[in-house]
């Protein structure tokens, strides 16, 4: 299992600024891929009624349970890759898999038994690549929504979200932190 803190800075835009940032950086080294995020809580949301962000992550062909959970800046990130058995068992039959993640969220204090997939959400990402770093364009869908998102993490939430604002500057559009997750706006969307 590996562990890590994760700080990232979010800025919503609109699709027009969402080309403009597109268009802008098109040249730039960059990857493009797909990823779905299944979020996973208890139906009365629990986990995330204490902080917590519980998902599965599947890009391409790999599937990764991760398990946030908030610091004073950032957040303690915990991962381990799973089989694409374990995901299904956990979509179909709400089997969650054997993990120390698992293991974590019952010392935590929540019941295995009550966790299921809520939502998912599937991004469209451009990562882009920089000497200071990468930044990422996404474009979400999620429950017959699609949003548009730039994100940065960083080893401080400060200089994150001025190398974001430096970005929405280069492309005259609205900068304006976004501080409500993908699983937080995937949540609200089925409520």
């Amino acid at each position: 299992m590996a562990t890590n803190i994760e700080i990232e800075a979010k800025v919503l835009i609109d699709e027009e600024g969402y080309k403009a940032v597109k268009n802008k950086y098109k040249y730039y080294e960059n990857s493009e891929y797909i990823q779905t995020n299944y979020y996973i809580d208890t139906k009365d949301f629990k986990l995330r009624n204490n902080g917590v962000g519980l998902r599965i992550r599947k890009t391409n062909d790999k599937y990764v349970l991760t398990l946030k959970t908030p610091l004073s800046e950032g957040l303690l990130e915990k991962t381990e890759t799973i089989s694409r058995i374990e995901y299904i068992d956990m979509r179909d039959s709400n089997v969650f898999p054997e993990t120390k993640i698992k293991q974590f969220i019952k010392m935590l204090g929540f019941k295995i038994e009550e966790l299921q997939i809520l939502a998912s959400l599937k991004t469209e990402r451009i990562d882009v690549y920089f000497d200071t770093g990468t930044f990422s364009i996404d474009k979400n869908k999620y429950n017959d929504q699609v949003d548009y998102e730039l994100e940065k993490e960083g080893n401080n939430l400060k200089t994150a979200e001025e190398f974001l604002e430096n970005i929405c500057k280069s492309c005259n559009i609205p900068f304006k932190i976004n501080r409500v997750s993908k699983q937080a706006r995937a949540f609200n969307s089925i409520k």
